[in-house]
């Protein structure tokens, strides 16, 4: 399991400055990280959340958007009519609510569908693992910088530590 101080750290040291969204379970050791370094702003919506990233980015931040993906389909309007239509990137560190339909039933359709949806609206993604989580912080870096479009990393229960055991 990574831990929550060690991967906020490594969204810095990749470049992100700017960290805003909504909060979930599986976020909520992030999110409380990034609220002891005062980095965390907010947000009512997804969609609110991914238009305060794209202001962000054109005040010279590099944003990243928390949330979970029932709240992908709440912004998917704003993504696809803002941030790719005008090249406005951000980092969408999504949790995998029903992830193999483990979870409540609200999130099993979503969880089921989610990388499908990302492919249909194509949103480059990809699903960080403590193994692997170095190269995803890379791909993240590149892909963000050359396609200046929004890319989504997908996170599963149990992968960053939370704030229960």
């Amino acid at each position: 399991m990574i831990e929550s101080e060690e991967f906020v750290q490594a969204l810095q040291d990749s470049g992100f400055d700017f960290f805003t969204g909504v909060p979930d379970s599986i976020l909520a050791g992030i999110i409380a990280t990034l609220m002891e370094r005062r980095l965390y702003q907010p947000a009512v919506r997804e969609d609110e959340a991914v238009a305060m990233a794209a202001g962000a980015y054109l005040g010279g931040k590099v944003p990243a958007v928390l949330m979970q993906n029932a709240g992908l389909g709440t912004s998917l309007n704003t993504l696809t009519s803002l941030n790719l239509l005008y090249r406005q990137p951000c980092l969408l560190i999504v949790s995998w609510r029903g992830f193999e339909g483990k979870d409540a039933p609200e999130y099993r359709v979503m969880g089921q569908t989610m990388t499908q949806l990302l492919d249909t609206v194509r949103l480059p993604h990809r699903t960080l693992s403590e193994q692997t989580v170095t190269e995803d912080l890379k791909w993240v870096a590149q892909t963000f910088m050359k396609e200046r479009i929004p890319v989504a990393l997908l996170l599963k229960h149990g992968v960053v530590r939370g704030l229960q055991p």
